[in-house]
């Protein structure tokens, strides 16, 4: 996919953690889509696959989950640009969470969706309806050791 090749040399350049000041210069650059030059492109087969990956049968959302785990610099560098602080923001998120079937590591993804699912509560957004709605489309497969992306989005709902 053209997407992915374009955004590789970005999402596999090193980066020297031993060198002093190595986060303030990684946090500097600019966003990995826009570096690219292909953020336009990429909110836009985003949503499309999201919109897709919400109707769709199982069949529909388990190839959407593979094409992530195949263009892996894609699923690395694939972001949205709305906030998460509405109701149809995070929304939109938790989808993409779901579509990354907790990407490559799914401590980051948990840490990623705690985090989320903070600020969204804290601006005033009913997360469990979202969540329940989210989980009910995504992977129940425990990939990782660390339970499934559908239990992760279950566990941070908030109790009735």
């Amino acid at each position: 996919m053209e997407l992915d090749e374009r955004l590789r040399p970005i999402a596999q350049r090193p980066v020297d953690v031993m060198r002093p000041g190595w986060e303030k210069r990684l946090l500097a650059g600019l966003p990995p889509l826009d570096e690219a030059g292909v953020r336009n492109e990429t909110e836009q087969l985003l949503a499309e696959l999201g919109a897709t990956y919400a109707q769709g049968p199982e069949e529909a959302c388990a190839a959407i989950r593979r094409f992530f785990m195949e263009y892996r610099s894609f699923e690395w560098a694939a972001t949205l640009s709305m906030p998460w602080t509405s109701a149809d923001g995070l929304r939109q998120h938790l989808i993409l969470f779901s579509m990354r079937d907790q990407g490559q590591d799914s401590r980051d993804a948990l840490l990623w969706l705690q985090q989320v699912c903070r600020e969204a509560a804290a601006a005033g957004v009913d997360t469990a309806p979202v969540l329940r709605e989210v989980a009910a489309m995504s992977n129940s497969a425990n990939r990782f050791g660390m339970g499934s992306t559908r239990d992760m989005l279950l566990k941070l709902c908030p109790a009735r």
